[in-house]
């Protein structure tokens, strides 16, 4: 059983998401080795080669999966699905937007200069400019997303009723049940230190004296956002941003630029990002293409010391049962992907349990010291963007581990059923489709029988 339903979520992941890790370092990794290659599947105008299957083969043995002799044809028919979605997707005139992919991948880009550490160190390790990186992988995300909205297309109806999970859990024996490992719930209520009025001022000063040197010709706006912007999406290219159309950005940064002339260069922008110097190039009706310089202010010192004498006193608050610690996390907390459930993490599942292997390294050993329903004092740590905040840590529960069962795992469990459900319609989705799109595999796969 759990085999086989390894197998089925395999066929799920790979089908909703190509790895983007596993994209990059095949994109700009191919400059550091030659690849002797061929094509070993082309679905209509779109190929798979046998390095695309040697890699996603190699990433998945390195995720765990285990390769009960049938592991390398199952990758090879998840590749196929994907081009198989893609294939249909223009065939159904499915569309996903430039705008869209660029967005996405900014924040990919974001995320991965956040955990090397800077643009400079990844284009000294790659030989390339992250210009070049972006360009390089934009059509992989491109593609990424158009099997994503393929794919939630094809299931977007698919739901599990209490019913439903009851029946997939009887059926699965009772020496195969999985064991789940211990789960916590633990909540998190950050505050985050903002900068004074000085701070502020001091920014401001500094893109007006960058505004005079570019107005001056002394510098061009492209030097100054390659220099300065501390946008890291943007700042490598020049500043440049795509086209957007109203609702897209800062509701500060789109009425300047839909009320300054093109070529005009903005006075520092204030939004919840930062402050902007914006140069507006093009406006076609409600849509606008700009390219900006974004500074973040930095919190001195004064004002990290004010925010954690602010969460101390929130924390008394709690303490004495003036306001609950979900109603404090909810009203005060910053942390968006935990203040809406009560300053709560939740787990794969939905639920607001979280397995502890999930939890941050740093989360895991402050809890592993702390009793149940106890509150910690203000602790100092660094956010995912680096800077400096504060955090207070609320142990409410914990389940040992346990062999599953209805009651504790419902979530879990529902989770499985309803996976279980959209592979099984994704199934007969790729036996229609494999005969309405041309679909030619190398006969040296022929052992695969993808398309028997």
């Amino acid at each position: 059983m759990r085999t086989h339903s390894r197998q089925r979520n395999l066929k799920f992941i790979a089908i909703s998401n190509l790895i983007f890790w596993l994209s990059l370092y095949t994109v700009i990794g191919q400059s550091k080795e030659l690849l002797v290659d061929r094509i070993i599947v082309k679905v209509d105008d779109y190929i798979v080669l046998k390095s695309d299957l040697e890699r996603t083969y190699l990433e998945y043995l390195s995720q765990g999966e285990v390769n009960s002799g049938t592991l390398r044809c199952k990758v090879l028919e998840n590749l196929v699905i994907n081009k198989l979605l893609v294939a249909k997707a223009e065939i159904d005139s499915v569309i996903v937007l430039d705008e869209e992919v660029q967005n996405n991948l900014d924040q990919r880009m974001s995320y991965m200069i956040s955990q090397i550490g800077s643009p400079k160190e990844i284009e000294a390790y790659y030989g390339k400019n992250l210009s070049q990186i972006e360009e390089e992988l934009f059509d992989q995300v491109k593609e990424q997303k158009i099997i994503e909205t393929m794919q939630r297309t094809i299931t977007s109806d698919v739901r599990v009723t209490p019913s439903e999970v009851k029946q997939f859990f009887n059926k699965i024996p009772k020496d195969s049940l999985p064991y789940f490992s211990t789960v916590v719930q633990v909540g998190q209520l950050v505050m985050k230190p903002e900068p004074g009025s000085k701070q502020l001022g001091k920014v401001e000063r500094q893109l007006l004296e960058i505004r005079g040197s570019i107005l001056r010709g002394k510098e061009t706006f492209e030097n100054m956002a390659r220099r300065y912007s501390e946008d890291p999406g943007s700042g490598s290219r020049g500043g440049q941003l795509p086209f957007y159309k109203r609702g897209e950005l800062a509701a500060e940064f789109e009425e300047a630029a839909m009320t300054m002339e093109v070529g005009e260069l903005s006075m520092p922008i204030k939004t919840d990002f930062g402050y902007h110097l914006i140069e507006l190039q093009e406006r076609r009706g409600n849509t606008f293409r700009t390219r900006h310089i974004l500074i973040i202010p930095k919190p001195s010192a004064y004002d990290i010391n004010l925010a954690e004498i602010k969460l101390d006193s929130i924390r008394n608050l709690i303490l004495d049962s003036v306001i609950s610690f979900r109603a404090a996390a909810k009203d005060f907390s910053v942390d968006k992907e935990t203040s809406s459930n009560g300053g709560f993490y939740t787990g794969s599942d939905g639920s607001l349990r979280i397995s502890v292997e999930q939890l941050d390294p740093n989360i895991f050993f402050t809890v592993d010291t702390m009793s149940i329903g106890s509150l910690t004092q203000p602790l100092k740590f660094s956010m995912k963007d680096g800077t400096t905040a504060f955090r207070l840590i609320f142990y409410q529960d914990r389940i040992p581990p346990h062999q599953a069962n209805l009651r504790d795992d419902y979530q879990k469990l529902a989770e499985y059923a309803l996976n279980a459900k959209k592979g099984k319609l994704l199934d007969k989705w790729f036996e229609k489709a494999k005969g309405e799109v041309f679909v030619d595999v190398d006969p040296a796969y022929d052992y695969c029988k993808i398309m028997k």
